[in-house]
């Protein structure tokens, strides 16, 4: 079966087979027909989906095979109902004197269930895009409908629960509870403490989440029984991933674009045309030419300064911050001694470690390689005895304070611990030190400096603030107050420039407020902006260009050089399309390059339009050929001589896309059965969410 023979398309929910019976058990009905195109229909709950020739399926199941978490999402949001917005027990919440947007029944939907929805939904996509994230996107018409709709659709299953007296038993609660993640102690029991406080946290007592998540769970019943009934066929499934396989070897006969530009001759009145054509590839946006004062912590730098006087007093304040405590590195040797050992036992431990003692003494810089040999300190024996820097109780107190009393190199004598006995040398020492204040004037200058700008900064701020805005006809006035110097930039644009990233001019904010009325019209100072931390700009406009056209003759050659290229390409094409039809008529390799093999995911470097062509065309009589017109490289046709099927079938890819398949119809059905029961609810929409005014709005 070739590309032509089906399609399954998910937006008019059809499938096509042509010239083959199959049969496919659906959960409610089955049917095979045959009339003329052999057709079949999947009956979903209260709609048929009629199968008829799409080649466009192809394209979406390879746009699902590509992009699984992207379809995840997508059908998540438009197909299943997202019971996290508010949860169903929280319809509850709201006050009754709200007001209502729609009705389900005779439960009301309020806006300020509607607000909440989209507060949560905005967080969720907050924190899963993160600097991706745009809240615009929740600004249209459609995103606020949607969540509305999600709204009817909750209510809708509920009522329906609701009416099937659907219930949760108290083990199945008390299991889903039990096994939430993050609500278990090291031993193993559930942690009840957590557990409250998480739900304090929200504003819930147990008994409240109990009663709102008994809901939820019953609600995953009706959700879970529909969405289990959907599978995908086998015989669907294969005939989908062998087309997937499928492997043309092709030839290209290439009619480049180029080889035409000699034929081509481009008039005045072309080049005209063109120009009136597209008017607005040659406009030029308004610009202005402003001046601007920037304040900033670098601005009151040169205002603040800090003697010696300030600096060794810091010195004399905060000696340990220009210290270093001693520094010290140990090894021992450890000869053990279990806690109830017998005086024999303990004499035998304390005669070997005055003989390994007696050792180390006659050769300290042995200490490392006896060690190895004698220490019963298994965690360091391997590394000579090293017990790395000592810090303070870190070891048992009686080897600690030895430690620290021995000099670089000494040898300690008998050291008893609960452990046994020990034999410590230190075998790094690095003392106590204060660096001199003639060392560190320099650091402690600009750090009192630093500080002192910030602080000067803080005041400032408010005066450059006021300034500007108080005295807004001039920026001379905070010129002269704050000792500032005044910048100068032009053709600036309504939208920041990217050349121009790091430029504090170059800021939405700001450039909103330099193209504002007050600004444009009034020859007003712009307001104090923001643009950084500790960083404010104002400016005024010196010089306004309206939005213009380049003219003609500015453009004339560019101009030239497009109408030239884009009619070699239609002669190109007109070429292109003359051999095609010679080619269907007659077949000839003349002037096709070699042979290639190609599939869906191996391109062999056509590019992906002259692919996508290859892939779907008709090849029910070879040699089939195909046309593409690539824009800007000329006209391309390929002769198609053999099909095949890939002789090692990935077995995993090909279950991965039958699930794909049955999760796509899951989420139809789950869909389809909303829809049903939305209609059996009764939905009042009460205002139109165009009426309603958001929480942003109100503010």
């Amino acid at each position: 079966m070739y590309a032509a023979d089906f399609s399954f398309d998910l937006a008019a929910k059809s499938l096509i087979l042509k010239g083959k019976w199959i049969a496919i058990s659906c959960p409610v009905h089955s049917a095979v027909t045959k009339k003329g195109e052999r057709k079949f229909v999947f009956f979903y709950m209260c709609k048929s989906i009629v199968i008829h020739s799409n080649p466009n399926w192809l394209t979406m199941f390879e746009f699902i095979r590509t992009h699984q978490r992207l379809m995840q999402i997508f059908l998540m949001l438009l197909i299943v109902p997202s019971f996290a917005l508010v949860g169903i027990g929280g319809y509850k919440s709201f006050g009754d004197d709200a007001t209502t947007i729609a009705k389900v029944g005779d439960q009301k939907i309020t806006q300020q269930q509607w607000e909440a929805a989209q507060r949560q939904q905005i967080e969720r996509y907050r924190q899963m895009l993160g600097a991706q994230f745009d809240q615009k996107m929740f600004d249209t018409p459609e995103a606020k409908q949607a969540i509305l709709d999600n709204l009817i659709a909750e209510a809708a299953v509920m009522a329906e629960v609701k009416r099937g007296h659907l219930s949760v038993s108290d083990a199945a609660l008390q299991k889903v509870i039990l096994e939430t993640p993050g609500l278990t102690l090291p031993d193993g029991k559930f942690d009840v403490e957590r557990y409250k406080s998480l739900l304090a946290a929200q504003g819930m007592t147990p008994d409240m989440y109990d009663a709102r998540l008994r809901v939820d769970l019953a609600a995953q019943q009706i959700s879970g029984a529909i969405q289990g009934s959907a599978f995908a066929p086998d015989a669907v499934a294969k005939r989908l991933s062998d087309i997937n396989d499928q492997e043309r070897e092709v030839q290209e006969l290439l009619l480049p674009a180029t080889g035409f530009l000699a034929q081509v001759k481009v008039s005045d009145e072309m080049v005209k045309a063109f120009y009136d054509k597209n008017s607005k590839f040659f406009e030029i946006p308004e610009q202005v030419k402003i001046e601007y004062v920037l304040f900033d912590s670098a601005a009151v730098a040169d205002q603040v300064s800090v003697s010696d006087a300030e600096v060794a007093a810091y010195y004399e304040q905060n000696p340990k911050r220009f210290s270093s405590e001693e520094s010290r590195r140990a090894s021992h040797i450890l000869i053990a001694l279990k806690k109830d050992a017998s005086a024999a036992e303990k004499a035998a431990a304390k005669a070997k470690a005055d003989t390994v003692l007696a050792e180390v003494r006659k050769a300290p810089g042995e200490f490392a390689k006896i060690a190895k040999a004698q220490s019963q300190d298994p965690a360091s024996a391997e590394l000579g005895g090293d017990l790395d820097v000592i810090t303070k109780g870190a070891l048992p107190k009686p080897l600690e304070d030895a430690a620290m009393k021995l000099k670089q190199g000494e040898i300690s004598d008998l050291v008893s611990t609960e452990f046994g006995y020990h034999i410590v040398t230190v075998t790094a020492l690095k003392p106590a030190h204060l660096r001199a204040l003639d060392e560190v004037k320099g650091e402690i200058s600009a750090d009192l400096k630093k500080q002192k700008s910030a602080k000067k900064y803080s005041e400032l701020a408010e005066q450059f603030t006021n300034t500007v805005y108080e005295q807004s006809d001039s920026l001379k006035p905070v010129v002269d107050k704050l000792k500032l110097k005044v910048e100068t930039v032009a053709n600036l644009s309504r939208t920041p420039s990217p050349a121009l990233a790091k430029a504090p001019f170059n800021n939405a904010k700001f450039l909103k407020a330099v193209f504002s009325d007050e600004v444009l019209k009034n020859k007003r100072n712009t307001e104090a902006v923001e643009v950084a931390p500790n960083t404010l700009i104002a400016g005024r406009v010196v010089e306004f260009k309206p939005a213009s056209k380049r003219p003609l003759a500015e453009v004339d050659a560019l101009i030239r050089q497009r109408v030239t290229q884009e009619e070699a390409s239609k002669l190109a094409k007109a070429a292109g399309e003359s051999k095609l039809a010679a080619l269907k008529a007659a077949d000839s390799t003349s002037g096709f390059g070699a042979n290639t093999t190609v599939s869906r995911g191996k391109g062999e470097g056509l590019n992906r339009l002259a692919l996508a062509q290859v892939m779907k065309a008709d090849v029910s009589k070879l040699p089939a050929y195909v046309g593409v017109d690539v824009p800007g490289m000329g006209y391309s046709i390929y002769r198609i001589g053999k099909v095949q099927q890939s002789a090692t079938p990935d077995a995993a890819r090909r279950q991965s896309e039958k699930d794909q398949i049955a999760n796509a119809l899951a989420q139809q059905e789950m869909y389809d059965y909303v829809e049903v029961l939305k209609s059996k609810a009764k939905v009042t929409i009460v205002k139109p969410l165009a009426a309603v005014n958001t929480d942003a709005e109100r503010k």
